[in-house]
């Protein structure tokens, strides 16, 4: 990302380069599809424009990942979780799904979203870890439990976004907690 003090005029123009490159991700499901060319014609805008601030269309991508993950982190400064906390961590990731569900869909409509995912799953590895290391001492699968209970919750919900799940978001949210309930007793 090159721009770095954005005035009102860059982040409206990063605004549009992202919407666009959204639709054209919508559109074409892989990456590698989306032109620059492709992309300046449908934002109505000049190459050196596109050029001023991104790389390619890799780094709006990284761009576009990094915004969203940094939707579902914003709670990042409330410290470590406690096991009783991880419900209102559950919660608040999926409200975060819920309340972006479009910009989601588009994001994981793609299979290159393993940056976007691997963020998500070492995030969410970390809060689960941290609060519930102290009450599960004993378990010398933990860091293994929670990897497959952690992936298999982000397996379903990329199935809810490609439209591949009989489940909505809040059936999901209801059964995570019941399966780390049933896990992690």
């Amino acid at each position: 990302m090159k721009v770095q003090g954005l005035n009102s005029s860059s982040k409206k123009t990063r605004k549009l380069i992202k919407r666009v490159f959204a639709e054209l991700m919508n559109e074409k499901k892989e990456l590698r599809k989306i032109t620059v060319t492709e992309l300046v014609k449908r934002a109505d805008i000049t190459r050196s424009t596109f050029y001023t601030h991104y790389d390619d269309i890799y780094d709006v991508a990284n761009d576009y990942q990094l915004e969203t993950i940094e939707l579902l982190i914003n709670d990042n400064n409330k410290g470590p979780y406690k096991k009783e906390d991880i419900f209102h961590y559950f919660n608040d990731v999926f409200t975060c799904l819920k309340k972006n569900e479009r910009i989601y869909r588009m994001l994981l409509s793609s299979n290159e979203t393993l940056f976007f995912l691997e963020k998500l799953r070492k995030l969410s590895n970390q809060k689960l870890y941290s609060a519930i290391k102290d009450t599960e001492k004993n378990n010398k699968y933990l860091e293994l439990d929670i990897n497959f209970f952690v992936d298999g919750l982000i397996f379903q919900i990329i199935k809810y976004f490609r439209d591949q799940s009989d489940f909505t978001l809040d059936e999901l949210l209801i059964n995570a907690k019941k399966w780390f309930e049933e896990i992690f007793q």
